[in-house]
């Protein structure tokens, strides 16, 4: 018996315009399958089907068999498919509810009347299998430490059929791998694992199956290694060799603390004016903490952070409007900076102009939906629009942490591209975090690499190669 099988599955969120076609396609047990494909097409309705979240949650017709162990879920409760098919959507921010680490994993297995020796047993089982601590407070953990903490929390719960939606997001290279050696470790041990993951060069080692979204239709890979190689593409960089020398920011012993937890303790580098900088280094090392020092969301425990943007400004944390003129920030979560009703009003909202915003909404692919709500977006398409929106301000300083999460390949290659182009144009000083090696090169005048809470290393583009070539 297959663990999931669909059969002749259509479905449309408005009655009218089909997401999926004829979809045919048979899970079994004690494999790792994959469902790639482009943004935007369809791979994250699948996961709401076979989930139940279509349409318990989120209304759309579906026509077809959805088999979840034989049976057809259409007409169950959400509750009697979540004790078959345990689920880790993208956005973890979404997800968390509870103040500590613990409390998180303990609140599904509660709502499924594990007993309390149960629940201890498996909170000790995934706090070591996701490297995490009982007491560590949720709103505190960076993003690759809330998506460890999701996958956990669905793991403690123990479902046999186990689907992640982009669960490699925000995730370190070392934390990426660990977790799909867990997957691979669970489906060897008799699960059924269903991954949604654009970075295919790192989960190629671990997966048994391949699912291609496409105009509709979900379509079986069978040769993997000649769909790996066509989907994966060398990112240019094409801009000219930077040659500044005049700083832009400069940070001199910075540190940050929040209560007795030191994030960042002795930080010192300087960010050269019109230069793309790249902040290296692994998960809870502090790197988005550092992004919104020097943005002045935050301001510093100990240490000092000089700007030469303008000298009105000073040299003291203060959040204005003038400010945010001139220094863009692009959150790892969209949501945070995602409010009018509209695509269109969002990018044309603070822009320099209408027809800017116009430029760059087609530069970045998102011009299409400008009659859409932003929340009505894949996540993928999120992100682009929340990036056009703030490079449509034409900032001096673009901040973007995490930038290319939730993008195909294609996707990818496609907003490096145009950043690069819009750097080039503006010369404007870009500060980049991503956990893609790829990424990371086509960005790169000057790299920083944080360990512990501490300026480890400063480079080139040469010590991106070495960061991620490190075991």
């Amino acid at each position: 018996m297959n663990a999931i099988e669909l059969k002749n599955v259509y479905f449309s969120y408005d009655g009218k315009v089909r997401i999926l076609e004829n979809v045919n396609i048979a899970l079994p047990y004690g494999k790792v399958n994959l469902v790639s494909g482009h943004s935007g097409e369809g791979k994250s309705t699948l996961l709401y089907i076979i989930s139940g979240i279509i349409p318990n949650i989120t209304d759309g017709e579906i026509t077809g068999e959805v088999l979840i162990n034989g049976e057809d879920i259409k007409g169950k409760k959400l509750g009697e498919v979540c004790r078959e098919v345990g689920v880790v959507l993208q956005n973890a921010d979404e997800q968390i509810i509870q103040k500590t680490v613990e409390d998180e994993i303990a609140f599904g297995c509660e709502n499924l009347a594990f007993s309390p020796e149960k629940i201890s047993k498996q909170i000790d089982i995934v706090c070591k299998l996701m490297k995490l601590e009982r007491s560590w407070q949720c709103r505190k953990l960076s993003g690759g430490q809330k998506q460890r903490l999701i996958t956990a929390s669905t793991l403690a719960m123990g479902q046999k059929i186990v689907i992640l939606d982009e669960p490699l997001a925000n995730l370190d290279t070392t934390g990426a791998g660990m977790l799909m050696s867990t997957l691979r470790s669970l489906a060897k041990a008799g699960y059924c694992i269903v991954v949604i993951e654009h970075r295919l060069d790192v989960v190629l080692p671990f997966v048994d199956n391949v699912f291609h979204v496409s105009d509709r239709k979900v379509t079986e890979i069978i040769d993997k290694e000649r769909y790996f190689k066509d989907q994966s593409t060398e990112i240019a960089d094409a801009c000219l060799e930077f040659s500044g020398t005049s700083n832009m920011f400069s940070l001199t012993n910075v540190a940050f603390s929040v209560k007795e937890r030191d994030i960042l303790k002795d930080v010192t580098f300087d960010i050269l004016k019109g230069s793309r900088v790249v902040l290296l280094g692994e998960n809870g090392c502090g790197k988005t903490t550092l992004l919104r020092l020097i943005s002045r969301l935050e301001k510093p425990t100990r240490g000092t952070i000089s700007q030469n943007i303008d000298d009105k400004f000073g040299q003291k944390s203060r959040q204005s409007k003038k400010w945010y003129q001139k220094v863009g920030v692009v959150y790892q979560n969209p949501d945070y900076q995602l409010f009018m009703p509209t695509v269109e009003k969002e990018i044309k909202f603070g822009a320099k102009s209408n027809e800017y915003a116009d430029k760059i909404a087609a530069q970045f692919g998102v011009k299409h939906l400008y009659a859409r709500h932003p929340q009505s977006l894949s996540e993928g398409q999120k992100r682009r629009v929340s990036i056009a929106a703030v490079v449509a301000t034409a900032p001096e300083v673009l901040i973007l942490d995490e930038p290319t999460v939730g993008q195909d390949y294609k996707g990818l290659c496609e907003m490096v591209e145009v950043l690069n182009c819009i750097h080039e144009e503006t010369h404007n000083t870009m500060i980049t975090v991503t956990h893609d090696k790829r990424c990371a090169a086509a960005l790169c005048d000057e790299s920083v690499w944080i360990k512990d809470g501490k300026t480890y290393k400063t480079g080139k583009k040469e010590l991106v190669d070495v960061f991620f070539s490190q075991k």
